[in-house]
């Protein structure tokens, strides 16, 4: 009998790039079948665009009613997994990048084991819940994460693993968007309204961002922005902005920009894969003390938007004295081994699958 594991594609679509890697590593081993369970046409067509050779095995699962089909507005989890119930819990290994799936403990006569691929590796409370426990086993990228999740007591060490970050394999490359060699600027704001710079301080950020001369600028929020905050809108000729596409979450932009400017979103680690000059607003004038201001030791941190074209024409002076913090913290927060996180990842999932000794065969 083959080895039967199942990962949810419940989530938003940026999700599906810290799990897709193992996914399709696990597919290529002999005696393993894996199943991708969605209710979404459209993230189920954003697998298959990585898995030319179809080793993936697609499920659709049924849609609870909610907004049209979308890779960034997926309908209710909960729901999902109650209509789903009996699809899902027939496969005695489920892998997961959301804690919404941990409901399913709740429900009499759920065997199967859940495995989370913890997503992002940032710096804000937001990423600890109390569901995150009720997984029997939790990938994380890097020893930052494994270590919180212990000491918050979400983990005991034996049920954590580091397994690095996996979509750094599915990562674009460097792209061109703009018409001439003007170095590019990423503006990437954090949706949660308590943290980020972009809820309120827009018009300020705006005006900064579109009087700047000498540099082209993309503005790429994390995708829930939009629930938080109107869209984004600007017509300088010099501003392109995104409020949700594949560019937005394929890593498109973090490697395409020259420098960095943000607040508590852990794409800041996915821009330092390469260390370059980071820019942090801090417009509320917090003490920036606190895991969620981590980040701000690794690059200039500014008060108020109109500071923003000063930094900037300091970055690139001042590189040379973060670079060794930026390699510091990204050695933390992302285990960077020689092996591919994809392989790490697959083996411990695997591991776990092949000697739990789940119910279902």
């Amino acid at each position: 009998m083959p080895t039967d594991i199942a990962f949810l594609a419940i989530a938003e679509a940026q999700q599906l790039y810290h799990w897709l890697p193992a996914a399709l590593e696990l597919a290529r081993r002999p005696g393993v079948r894996v199943s991708v369970l969605s209710p979404s046409d459209q993230l189920l067509a954003l697998v298959a665009s990585y898995d030319p050779q179809g080793i993936l095995r697609p499920v659709r699962l049924r849609r609870p009613p909610s907004r049209p089909d979308s890779l960034f507005r997926q309908p209710s989890r909960l729901a999902t997994l109650l209509l789903n119930y009996a699809t899902i819990a027939r496969f005695p290994t489920l892998v997961t990048t959301e804690i919404s799936s941990a409901w399913l403990r709740r429900v009499p006569g759920f065997t199967s084991h859940l495995i989370l691929i913890k997503h992002g590796a940032g710096d804000r409370e937001g990423g600890y819940k109390k569901r995150h426990a009720d997984f029997d086993l939790t990938l994380v990228a890097g020893e930052k994460d494994r270590r919180r999740m212990i000491d918050r007591g979400l983990c005991t060490p034996e049920a954590i693993a580091v397994g690095g970050y996996a979509k750094f394999e599915l990562k674009a490359p460097r792209q061109r968007y703009f018409y001439n060699d003007d170095p590019v600027l990423l503006y990437n704001p954090h949706f949660d309204p308590a943290l980020s710079s972009w809820v309120n301080h827009g018009p300020a950020i705006l005006a900064s961002l579109e009087s700047l001369t000498g540099w082209n600028v993309i503005i790429a929020p994390h995708t829930k922005l939009a629930r938080a905050a109107a869209p984004i809108v600007s017509h300088a000729p010099h501003i392109r902005v995104d409020m949700g596409s594949r560019q937005s979450i394929d890593m498109s932009y973090t490697m395409s920009a020259d420098v960095y400017l943000g607040d508590v979103s852990s794409q800041v680690y996915e821009f330092l894969l390469h260390p370059r000059p980071c820019i942090f607003l801090n417009l509320d004038h917090r003490d920036g003390a606190g895991d969620a201001f981590a980040h701000w030791r690794l690059g200039q941190v500014i008060d108020s938007a109109d500071a923003l074209p000063q930094a900037l024409a300091r970055a690139t002076g001042l590189q040379p004295g973060f670079v060794a913090a930026q390699e510091a913290a990204m050695q933390q927060s992302i285990n960077l081994s020689p092996v591919p996180a994809s392989q790490r990842q697959a083996d411990l999932i695997l591991n776990f699958a092949q000697t739990s000794h789940p119910a279902k065969s």
